[in-house]
Protein backbone atom coordinates (compact mmCIF):
# COMPACT_ATOMS: atom_id res chain seq x y z
CA UNK A 1 0.00 0.00 0.00
CA UNK A 2 2.71 2.36 1.17
CA UNK A 3 4.19 1.49 -2.47
CA UNK A 4 0.94 2.90 -4.09
CA UNK A 5 0.96 6.18 -2.36
CA UNK A 6 4.90 6.52 -2.96
CA UNK A 7 4.03 6.28 -6.42
CA UNK A 8 0.82 8.09 -6.39
CA UNK A 9 2.86 11.02 -5.10
CA UNK A 10 5.98 10.69 -7.41
CA UNK A 11 3.42 11.29 -10.57
CA UNK A 12 2.75 14.20 -8.36
CA UNK A 13 6.49 15.79 -8.43
CA UNK A 14 6.25 14.95 -12.30
CA UNK A 15 3.21 15.98 -13.37
CA UNK A 16 2.45 12.49 -15.01
CA UNK A 17 -1.23 13.16 -15.46
CA UNK A 18 -1.09 10.13 -17.89
CA UNK A 19 -0.09 8.10 -15.53
CA UNK A 20 -1.95 9.58 -12.35
CA UNK A 21 -4.91 9.25 -13.85
CA UNK A 22 -5.36 5.54 -14.46
CA UNK A 23 -3.55 4.80 -10.90
CA UNK A 24 -6.13 6.57 -8.78
CA UNK A 25 -8.85 4.96 -11.08
CA UNK A 26 -6.75 1.92 -10.17
CA UNK A 27 -6.73 2.68 -6.79
CA UNK A 28 -10.91 3.50 -6.25
CA UNK A 29 -11.71 0.30 -7.87
CA UNK A 30 -9.55 -1.45 -4.86
CA UNK A 31 -11.60 0.30 -2.36
CA UNK A 32 -9.09 2.24 -0.93
CA UNK A 33 -10.86 5.25 0.01
CA UNK A 34 -10.82 8.95 -1.57
CA UNK A 35 -9.56 10.18 1.54
CA UNK A 36 -6.59 7.98 1.85
CA UNK A 37 -5.18 8.78 -1.73
CA UNK A 38 -5.71 12.39 -1.39
CA UNK A 39 -4.05 12.57 2.26
CA UNK A 40 -1.42 9.91 1.99
CA UNK A 41 -0.46 10.16 -1.76
CA UNK A 42 -1.42 12.98 -3.42
CA UNK A 43 -0.80 16.03 -0.76
CA UNK A 44 2.31 15.00 -0.04
CA UNK A 45 3.31 15.17 -3.41
CA UNK A 46 2.05 18.61 -3.88
CA UNK A 47 4.38 19.22 -0.06
CA UNK A 48 7.60 17.80 -1.93
CA UNK A 49 6.80 20.27 -5.04
CA UNK A 50 6.33 23.40 -2.33
CA UNK A 51 9.08 22.34 -0.74
CA UNK A 52 11.60 22.17 -3.99
CA UNK A 53 10.68 25.72 -5.38
CA UNK A 54 11.52 27.46 -2.03
CA UNK A 55 14.81 25.00 -2.80
CA UNK A 56 15.56 25.99 -6.22
CA UNK A 57 15.55 22.98 -7.16
CA UNK A 58 11.70 23.52 -9.14
CA UNK A 59 10.37 26.47 -10.78
CA UNK A 60 6.98 28.03 -11.40
CA UNK A 61 6.30 26.32 -15.17
CA UNK A 62 6.92 23.38 -13.56
CA UNK A 63 4.81 23.66 -10.25
CA UNK A 64 1.99 25.18 -12.11
CA UNK A 65 2.03 21.77 -14.09
CA UNK A 66 2.02 19.57 -10.75
CA UNK A 67 -1.05 21.99 -9.33
CA UNK A 68 -2.68 21.48 -12.69
CA UNK A 69 -2.26 17.77 -12.78
CA UNK A 70 -3.28 17.38 -9.06
CA UNK A 71 -6.71 19.61 -9.71
CA UNK A 72 -7.40 17.23 -12.94
CA UNK A 73 -7.16 14.23 -10.35
CA UNK A 74 -9.48 15.60 -7.89
CA UNK A 75 -12.52 15.58 -10.12
CA UNK A 76 -11.86 11.48 -9.97
CA UNK A 77 -12.06 11.57 -6.58
CA UNK A 78 -14.83 14.36 -5.33
CA UNK A 79 -17.60 12.18 -5.70
CA UNK A 80 -16.33 9.81 -3.27
CA UNK A 81 -15.28 12.42 -0.52
CA UNK A 82 -17.59 13.73 2.25
CA UNK A 83 -18.70 17.47 2.47
CA UNK A 84 -16.26 17.93 5.08
CA UNK A 85 -13.24 15.98 3.49
CA UNK A 86 -13.88 18.13 0.12
CA UNK A 87 -13.29 21.73 2.74
CA UNK A 88 -9.84 19.77 3.47
CA UNK A 89 -7.98 22.00 5.99
CA UNK A 90 -10.34 24.88 6.02
CA UNK A 91 -11.61 27.27 2.90
CA UNK A 92 -9.15 30.26 2.01
CA UNK A 93 -11.14 33.10 0.29
CA UNK A 94 -8.23 35.06 -1.78
CA UNK A 95 -8.21 37.75 -4.31
CA UNK A 96 -6.42 40.32 -6.06
CA UNK A 97 -7.27 43.93 -4.44
CA UNK A 98 -9.22 46.49 -5.68
CA UNK A 99 -8.02 48.66 -8.47
CA UNK A 100 -4.91 45.75 -9.46
CA UNK A 101 -5.59 43.50 -11.98
CA UNK A 102 -2.13 41.42 -11.56
CA UNK A 103 -3.53 37.66 -11.36
CA UNK A 104 -0.27 35.39 -11.93
CA UNK A 105 0.95 35.52 -8.47
CA UNK A 106 -2.81 35.00 -7.16
CA UNK A 107 -3.45 32.69 -9.37
CA UNK A 108 -0.33 30.49 -8.19
CA UNK A 109 -0.98 31.20 -4.59
CA UNK A 110 -4.60 29.84 -5.05
CA UNK A 111 -3.63 26.55 -6.69
CA UNK A 112 -0.66 25.77 -4.52
CA UNK A 113 -3.45 26.37 -1.46
CA UNK A 114 -5.87 24.29 -3.60
CA UNK A 115 -3.17 21.28 -4.06
CA UNK A 116 -2.26 21.49 -0.16
CA UNK A 117 -5.27 20.27 0.88
CA UNK A 118 -7.43 23.71 1.30
CA UNK A 119 -10.40 24.92 -0.26
CA UNK A 120 -9.74 27.87 -2.14
CA UNK A 121 -13.37 30.30 -3.05
CA UNK A 122 -10.99 33.02 -5.72
CA UNK A 123 -12.92 36.30 -6.17
CA UNK A 124 -10.33 37.31 -8.86
CA UNK A 125 -8.98 40.59 -9.63
CA UNK A 126 -10.18 44.34 -8.89
CA UNK A 127 -11.69 42.95 -5.43
CA UNK A 128 -13.58 45.99 -3.43
CA UNK A 129 -13.29 45.18 0.39
CA UNK A 130 -17.07 44.66 0.75
CA UNK A 131 -17.03 41.74 -1.94
CA UNK A 132 -14.74 40.63 1.02
CA UNK A 133 -16.49 41.00 3.94
CA UNK A 134 -19.30 39.37 1.77
CA UNK A 135 -17.15 36.36 0.46
CA UNK A 136 -16.51 35.62 4.55
CA UNK A 137 -20.14 35.98 5.36
CA UNK A 138 -21.23 33.42 2.82
CA UNK A 139 -17.99 30.84 2.82
CA UNK A 140 -17.06 31.48 6.56
CA UNK A 141 -13.45 30.79 5.95
CA UNK A 142 -10.40 30.25 8.31
CA UNK A 143 -7.95 32.91 5.94
CA UNK A 144 -9.09 35.66 3.66
CA UNK A 145 -6.24 36.68 0.96
CA UNK A 146 -4.79 39.50 -0.20
CA UNK A 147 -2.78 40.45 -3.27
CA UNK A 148 -1.20 43.51 -4.47
CA UNK A 149 1.38 44.29 -7.45
CA UNK A 150 1.39 48.08 -7.68
CA UNK A 151 1.76 50.45 -4.85
CA UNK A 152 -1.11 52.42 -5.42
CA UNK A 153 -3.15 49.86 -4.48
CA UNK A 154 -1.98 48.47 -1.27
CA UNK A 155 -3.99 50.61 0.74
CA UNK A 156 -6.78 48.97 -0.21
CA UNK A 157 -5.41 46.16 1.70
CA UNK A 158 -5.89 48.50 4.94
CA UNK A 159 -9.22 49.55 3.34
CA UNK A 160 -10.25 45.36 3.65
CA UNK A 161 -8.96 45.03 7.29
CA UNK A 162 -10.82 47.89 8.47
CA UNK A 163 -14.34 46.72 6.53
CA UNK A 164 -13.45 43.14 7.87
CA UNK A 165 -13.76 44.73 11.41
CA UNK A 166 -16.56 47.26 10.81
CA UNK A 167 -18.49 43.77 10.08
CA UNK A 168 -17.56 42.03 13.03
CA UNK A 169 -15.95 39.81 11.18
CA UNK A 170 -12.11 40.55 11.79
CA UNK A 171 -11.93 37.89 14.81
CA UNK A 172 -13.45 35.38 12.72
CA UNK A 173 -10.36 34.91 10.22
CA UNK A 174 -7.09 34.97 9.73
CA UNK A 175 -5.60 37.62 7.36
CA UNK A 176 -2.57 36.99 4.65
CA UNK A 177 -1.21 38.97 2.08
CA UNK A 178 1.70 39.60 -0.42
CA UNK A 179 2.46 40.44 -3.97
CA UNK A 180 5.96 42.32 -5.44
CA UNK A 181 5.47 45.31 -3.39
CA UNK A 182 4.33 43.94 0.00
CA UNK A 183 6.40 43.70 3.13
CA UNK A 184 5.42 41.73 6.16
CA UNK A 185 6.34 45.10 8.15
CA UNK A 186 3.26 46.65 6.03
CA UNK A 187 0.98 43.71 6.98
CA UNK A 188 1.80 43.73 9.98
CA UNK A 189 0.89 48.09 10.26
CA UNK A 190 -2.49 47.47 8.56
CA UNK A 191 -3.51 44.72 11.41
CA UNK A 192 -2.68 41.86 9.17
CA UNK A 193 -2.12 38.33 10.54
CA UNK A 194 1.02 36.79 8.22
CA UNK A 195 3.58 38.23 5.37
CA UNK A 196 3.58 35.46 2.62
CA UNK A 197 7.19 36.34 0.21
CA UNK A 198 5.55 33.74 -2.57
CA UNK A 199 3.67 31.08 -3.63
CA UNK A 200 5.29 28.10 -2.02
CA UNK A 201 5.58 29.91 1.53
CA UNK A 202 2.19 30.90 1.40
CA UNK A 203 1.03 27.13 1.51
CA UNK A 204 3.33 26.79 4.41
CA UNK A 205 2.39 29.67 6.42
CA UNK A 206 -1.32 29.40 5.88
CA UNK A 207 -0.89 25.81 7.73
CA UNK A 208 1.39 27.57 10.66
CA UNK A 209 -1.73 30.44 11.28
CA UNK A 210 -4.59 28.21 11.39
CA UNK A 211 -3.41 26.45 14.16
Amino acid sequence: MEDLFGALTQKVVAADQAGLKPMVQEALAKGISAKDILDKGLLPGMDTVGQRMRKGEMFIPEVLQSARVMQGVMSLLEPHLSQKDKLGLGTVVIGTVQGDLHDIGKNLVAMLLNGGGFHVVDLGTDVKPQQYVEAVKTHKPIIVGMSALLTTTMPRMKETVDSLKEAGLRDKVKVMAGGAPVTEKFVKDIGGDAYAPNAAAAVEIAKKIMK
